[in-house]
């Protein structure tokens, strides 16, 4: 068996070493934007090219003939790379262009849900001008909102009141640079309450829940700092200490409606990964956004306690057979820290050689934004080393984590408090008192 997996973040590393796991023992062949070391030792072969560059990435499948590509990222997505693989009769994991408007555009998640009375989505309006913004912030002066502009941005667009934006005249002058660079922008009631991740894989008709993550956007300790691309994350044994079981057959029931909306509205079936963003609040789970891929950490949490073979899993979704498929996950806790260049990420440093041990015991580590030359790693300006610990709680996996990223030598730095008692426990002090 031939696998095309497409991206080279650490996301990318560990899909290429759960598939790599597989029964099958498939030969993975990497299209990268970049050198990964640790996909490389695992790639049979690989090319480094624009991760939007179809017909660079159609050429390297042509001369691989894979059995179905892996598309890790949302770029190639965008690009309607799975659209030029179906057309030379390669299957993959991740939407066409059309349904990967999922992620590619937030006004299109809004539009079907209101379209199709899909539950959980906040107060919103999307403008293609500034004309209405003025009124519509007002409106939403007592709970705060939003501005997300209607593309993709690598996370880091979306502005909140009171945190990005600190007056209605920076909003407004926001939403003008939004709208020139996007045509559009959305904007939506700010919601309070705890914010979680729930991926599922989909094959067009059954949709099959991985456990719930909670990320951790924020740059340093104690929810600090810019938004990054997510400096770490943490899984629970079956579910996370702030979420009831219905929360969670909520959040499912949104991604199923929505699934069968796009369904509706398209004639066509999504085949690949639904990473919900969701959270938490007095009135209920709501949807902030959807990816149309695993998350990045959250693959880290849920792949690494994967105990269904991945290669019978992508075969049920290209096949429309999920609900066939048994999948199951091992009851284990997970907390995954990323280790970035001192900086980032506002002002990172690059070019700096990090050391770094090898992982014992239970502890993974993952490569991102870091290359390989002369025995030496040498970090990029981004997100360099994921570290994950696995256990039976999320105490002991936080400190089989934390103790990886305390031997990591250079200009380097983590945070230390995901995953901790302290932060879970202000987590779940906080939706008590928003439930009363």
């Amino acid at each position: 068996m031939k696998i095309l997996l497409i991206g080279n973040s650490a996301r990318a590393h560990i899909i290429a070493e759960t598939l790599k796991k597989s029964a099958a023992d498939p030969d993975i062949f990497a299209f990268m934007s970049a050198k990964n070391p640790g996909i490389i030792k695992i790639a049979a072969d690989y090319e480094i090219g624009k991760l939007d560059d179809t017909d660079a990435i159609v050429n390297f499948a042509k001369s691989i003939e894979p059995d179905f590509a892996f598309i890790s990222p949302e770029l190639p997505i965008s690009a309607g790379v799975a659209d030029k693989l179906i057309e030379i009769g390669i299957p993959s994991i991740g939407p066409i262009k059309e349904l990967g408007m999922l992620e590619c555009s937030k006004s299109y998640v809004r539009e079907l849900m209101q379209e199709y009375s899909i539950p959980g989505a906040p107060k919103f309006r999307i403008f293609s001008s500034l004309e209405g913004i003025d009124e519509f912030l007002d409106s939403l002066s007592g709970t705060g909102y939003v501005l997300k502009p209607d593309g993709l941005t690598g996370g880091k667009g979306v502005k909140v009141s009171g945190e990005h934006i600190s007056s209605k005249q920076e909003a407004i002058d926001y939403c003008r640079e939004v709208i020139e660079a996007h045509g559009k922008i959305v904007i939506e009631e700010k919601l309070v309450g705890e914010e979680f991740s729930l991926q599922s894989f989909v094959d067009g008709k059954t949709v099959v829940d991985t456990p719930p993550v909670q990320d951790h956007k924020r740059a340093y300790n104690g929810d600090t700092g810019p938004n990054t691309g997510g400096m770490g994350s943490y899984s629970g044994t079956a579910n996370l200490p702030f979420l009831s079981k219905k929360d969670l057959e909520d959040a499912h029931n949104i991604t199923v409606a929505v699934n069968e909306a796009m369904f509706k509205k398209s004639g066509k079936y999504y085949k690949g990964i639904m990473y919900g963003g969701f959270i938490a609040t007095k009135d209920g789970i709501k949807l902030i956004e959807y990816n149309a891929r695993f998350g990045d950490p959250e693959a880290m949490n849920v792949l690494s306690i994967l105990k269904t073979d991945l290669v019978t899993i992508c075969k049920a979704i290209i096949d429309s057979t999920l609900s066939k498929t048994t999948i199951e996950f091992e009851k284990k806790a997970t907390v995954c820290k990323y280790i970035v260049p001192e900086g980032y990420p506002d002002n990172p440093k690059s070019g700096d050689t990090v050391n770094v041990p090898e992982p014992t015991g239970t502890q993974k580590l993952y490569f991102a934004s870091i290359n390989e030359t002369d025995d030496n790693l040498v970090m990029g300006t981004s997100r360099a080393l994921a570290f994950v610990g696995v256990a039976d709680t999320i105490d002991e996996a936080e400190k089989i984590a934390e103790h990886a990223c305390k031997q990591v030598k250079g200009s380097v730095r983590h945070r230390s408090d995901i995953g901790t008692e302290a932060l879970i426990q202000k987590r779940i002090d906080h939706m008590k008192q928003i439930r009363g």
